[in-house]
């Protein structure tokens, strides 16, 4: 398994949704890619901690600020991807 084919899969990593025969896949690959381990770990922490928490609402220009500058560095990687 590579990263690319495990992120596209992270949701039923997180939600153990997966089939049976993909958890060995799975598994073997989160041993062996410490990468992947942290992502994996570190989505699962934030999921806690936003369950735990209640919603704070941005004021808009903040959120439309903040999306931009998401945006923009998204471009910008891809770019130097590219």
């Amino acid at each position: 398994m590579k990263c690319t084919e495990f992120l596209s899969m992270l949701d039923e990593v997180i939600d153990e949704s997966f089939a049976a025969e993909t958890r060995e896949r799975i598994e073997r690959h989160i041993h062996k890619c410490g990468h992947c381990e942290v992502v994996v770990n570190t989505t699962k922490q934030t999921i806690q901690i936003f369950q735990c928490h209640e919603i704070v609402e941005f004021p808009t220009s903040l959120r439309d600020r903040l999306h931009q500058n998401i945006m923009d560095r998204c471009a910008q990687v891809k770019r130097s991807t590219s």
